[in-house]
């Protein structure tokens, strides 16, 4: 036993545990969660006519007297396990939004409907992938005295892909000034849309809402230069959702337009400083705007596939910061992110020591390079919800009965926090299920698409 290590001598103790296999029911429930929340407590459903117990469960009889569940972490550098479920939940909700499905009618499918990149601005000449990086005939140096080109053929995981050709010359207080203004810029990019579609037919902009209404679903990405990018499924619906189908003069070639030229033209101030001036913040030159066609153009599943791959990447996994926030200065240095990341979070930290941006939160936010929105967001219209989703699942896997819709059924509720996470021996076990059920769920997949079964 001295020769094992901890995690075989803690995984060998819990085996030897009368409550193992319980503990174990409990684990896999879980899916193999890496950092499972402990709960304590107790349900009980009464009747409300007569007070009769109908149902009842305690924690007391459990293995530690806890109850384990998920944690719900999105990120698959933190939970593997979850962050998959949470992909799967992601598409399907993506989905709905695209061809119906989860209480949203099917003829969503037919509406005017776009796939959008939104992309950062330049903030100064990167190495990037290609035949020759940035091939220069004049051989010209900046004012630093580094060169202007790069004749380099730099591969797709080329670690130079990305980084400035020269940092003294890269704007990284606007970099970090756009992330911390993203989100708001996207506000009036939507704002925008909506008040160029009602120009476009003569409505009166405020009377747009009376007509036809805008869903959404939009993702974040961190490119390899380490700034966000957007991609978002557009959709133009009746002025009720979903249910109602768009006016005549919602058209796709309209929605299109009112698109580009809004990408085109808002724009966000920031607060004057001393230090740094008013920087105008803008989205980038390069938009793709595609349209979504039955039957032509890209494929609806793929969308949504791609939108929900990009949900469970962490900023540690891209490379573009790391998955924790940092409390000092001297964080910064220790954490293994590249030379130009690392510069990044230092200017969110020396800009969030001045009093004009202090609202922006800079030093909270270093770890995401100053960005502070949600990975997901959606319109409330766009389709169906993560908790929705959640209890659809729970109740397939007969986690929840029902009882709660009975009016002359009461539930009474008592839990509370106890810890969470796993001993070294129980997370030996734990990622072990979670293996195994994401190879289970792969064979299926495979077993589905070659046709050896049918749902």
């Amino acid at each position: 036993m001295r020769q094992l290590s901890e995690a075989d001598r803690d995984a060998i103790r819990l085996a030897q545990d009368p409550q193992f296999p319980r503990w174990l029911d409990q684990v896999t429930a879980t899916g193999g969660c890496a950092h499972p929340v402990h709960l304590s407590g107790s349900t009980t459903t009464l009747d409300a006519t007569t007070g009769e117990v109908l149902h009842h469960y305690d924690t007391r009889n459990e293995p530690g007297e806890r109850l384990l569940v998920r944690c719900r972490n999105r990120r698959a550098t933190v939970c593997p396990a979850c962050s998959r479920l949470h992909a799967g939940d992601t598409f399907h909700l993506v989905r709905a939004g695209l061809l119906g499905g989860k209480n949203v009618p099917a003829t969503v499918r037919h509406r005017p409907r776009l796939f959008v990149t939104l992309t950062a601005p330049s903030f100064g000449a990167v190495h990037r992938t290609g035949e020759q990086c940035r091939r220069r005939r004049d051989r010209g140096v900046c004012e630093h005295g580094r060169p202007l080109g790069c004749g380099a053929m730099h591969g797709p995981d080329d670690a130079a892909v990305g980084r400035p050709l020269c940092a003294e010359c890269y704007d990284y207080t606007g970099h970090v000034l756009w992330h911390a203004h993203a989100s708001k810029l996207w506000d009036r990019f939507v704002i925008d849309v909506r008040r160029r579609l009602a120009s476009s037919v003569g409505l009166v902009q405020s009377r747009f809402a009376e007509h036809a209404r805008l869903s959404f679903a939009r993702v974040a990405e961190y490119q390899k230069r380490a700034a966000v990018h957007v991609h978002t499924i557009v959709r133009l619906d009746g002025p009720a959702g979903p249910t109602h189908e768009p006016p005549a003069w919602g058209t796709a070639d309209r929605l299109t337009d009112a698109v580009r030229a809004s990408a085109r033209r808002v724009q966000v101030r920031t607060p004057y400083s001393p230090a740094v001036g008013e920087v105008v913040l803008r989205w980038g030159a390069q938009l793709d705007v595609r349209r979504l066609r039955v039957g032509d153009g890209p494929d609806d599943d793929a969308v949504a596939a791609y939108v929900a791959k990009y949900v469970t990447k962490g900023a540690s996994e891209t490379g573009a910061g790391t998955d924790h926030p940092l409390t000092t200065w001297h964080d910064i240095g220790m954490v293994p992110v590249s030379e130009h990341v690392r510069i990044l979070m230092r200017t969110c930290w020396r800009l969030g020591g001045l009093s004009e941006y202090e609202h922006l939160r800079l030093r909270a936010w270093a770890h995401t390079l100053g960005y502070r929105g949600h990975i997901l967001t959606k319109s409330r219209a766009y389709s169906t919800t993560y908790a929705a989703l959640r209890a659809e699942r729970a109740h397939h896997m007969g986690h929840a009965d029902g009882q709660d819709d009975i009016p002359t059924q009461v539930t009474d509720r008592h839990w509370r926090y106890v810890g969470s996470g796993h001993t070294p021996g129980a997370a030996l076990i734990a990622a072990g299920i979670a293996d195994d059920l994401a190879e289970s769920r792969r064979l299926g997949v495979e077993a589905k698409q070659e046709g050896e079964w049918r749902l």
